[in-house]
């Protein structure tokens, strides 16, 4: 195969992938009901803890910087954690509890009722990520999966959206946009015309 028929097989994949999004009811309606529980928790002073393996580590880092930082204009910071980035931590709850403790030990030591938890995972069987979802649960905190077609994230948590897809770059792909969709529409409800 030539690199530029690979080249567009990808780019077509992706597209058909993202036109299934946009053709789901389902989807759509999830990523509004999420977009509503992370405002309201907003406006109440709360923050949003977000958490992935491998790629939706990067992804969960990704989405807590646009939160934090900015995505399309200036305005105040707000409250999101990537529960993936410090070291220290993640290494010690790894070697005394388990690799599948890894986000459900931060979620008991930082997280407050009705703060917001996002766990991604493309399979919607990362074992971390659903004992993550549980504890969440426990403590009173709002919980969203972000996964494809499958798996046990999908009865796991309040809001699950759910990519149409079991292909984990597609999945990944959808993935991203979806958190940029999120943090537009909160960055517009909190800052329009104050900030823009």
């Amino acid at each position: 195969m030539d690199s530029v028929t690979f080249i567009n097989q990808h780019i077509s994949a992706s597209i058909e992938t993202k036109q299934a999004l946009l053709t789901s009811t389902t989807v759509i309606s999830s990523i509004k009901k999420t977009t509503q529980i992370v405002l309201n928790a907003y406006q109440a002073g709360r923050k949003v803890l977000i958490a992935g393996n491998g790629g939706s580590a990067a992804d969960a880092q990704h989405i807590a910087a646009e939160f934090v930082s900015r995505f399309e204009f200036d305005r105040p910071g707000l409250p999101a954690i990537a529960l993936t980035t410090d070291t220290s931590i993640l290494t010690a709850i790894g070697n005394d509890y388990g690799f599948e403790k890894l986000f459900s030990r931060q979620i008991e030591a930082n997280a407050l009722p009705e703060d917001v938890f996002i766990g991604i995972s493309t399979s919607g069987n990362s074992e971390n990520i659903l004992t993550a979802l549980q504890t969440a649960k426990t403590k009173g905190l709002f919980t969203v999966g972000l996964a494809g077609a499958g798996g046990d994230i999908q009865q796991a948590c309040d809001v699950c959206i759910s990519v149409p897809s079991t292909h984990t770059p597609r999945i990944q792909e959808c993935h991203i946009l979806i958190g940029h969709i999120i943090c537009g529409y909160i960055e517009e409800e909190l800052f329009r015309g104050e900030y823009r």
